[in-house]
């Protein structure tokens, strides 16, 4: 939704990177792979599969054919030459753990403000 261009990008080839290089999806299965994508590291991309699919399609990320029944990733040789560059920042890393490594530590400082308010308000009264 309210991405720019930039983040737009890097959250493309974020989602690109996590799906499976050589392997043919049928318009269902591709859904299944971009839900799973939506609900691991680009969870934060405020757009449901449906028009992430279109985003990737029209920006080059992933082929379809003419009657939308096969799509395919991109190999990253065969990207445009301006997606390149991003597809070399995401590639290589795990970014489902690293998202939830990062989550996992938000949800231990908001465990402990917590504890630290409660204990704030119990000596308080």
């Amino acid at each position: 939704g309210g991405l720019g261009e930039t983040e737009r990008g890097l959250a493309l080839a974020l989602v690109w990177a996590g799906l499976p290089d050589g392997r043919v999806w049928t318009e269902p299965a591709v859904n299944q792979a971009l839900k799973a994508r939506l609900a691991a590291a680009a969870r934060f991309i405020g757009v449901d599969h449906v028009e992430l699919r279109r985003w990737l399609v029209d920006l080059q990320w992933l082929q379809r054919d003419d009657y939308g029944r096969e799509y395919r990733r991109v190999p990253r040789a065969a990207l445009r030459e301006a997606l390149q560059p991003l597809a070399d920042v995401v590639a290589g890393t795990d970014w489902d753990a690293q998202a939830q490594q990062v989550r996992e530590g938000r949800a231990q400082a908001r465990a402990e403000r917590r504890a630290a308010w409660e204990r704030g308000q119990a000596s308080a009264a």
